[in-house]
């Protein structure tokens, strides 16, 4: 039996992206295949970021930087 047909079209975008937020957060760890490389650099950026937490880019910035780039 698969997944019932739900109709997203009544949803803006934003309203989407918060629904696939809070689908992936139900999610339990054991329901999440990673591979171990995957793993692996999840760990390293992690490490990374708990280094040096202010070389990141906040949100509003990359939104930025990606919306000119796609231009």
């Amino acid at each position: 039996m698969g997944a019932p047909e739900i109709d997203f079209s009544r949803l803006n975008v934003e309203e989407r992206i918060a629904l696939m937020g809070r689908i992936w957060n139900s999610l339990s760890d054991k329901d999440v295949l990673v591979s171990p490389e995957l793993a692996a650099e999840l760990d390293r950026r992690l490490a990374e970021h708990r280094a040096d937490p202010s070389a990141g880019k906040d949100w509003e910035t990359l939104r930025e930087e990606l919306g000119r780039r796609l231009q």
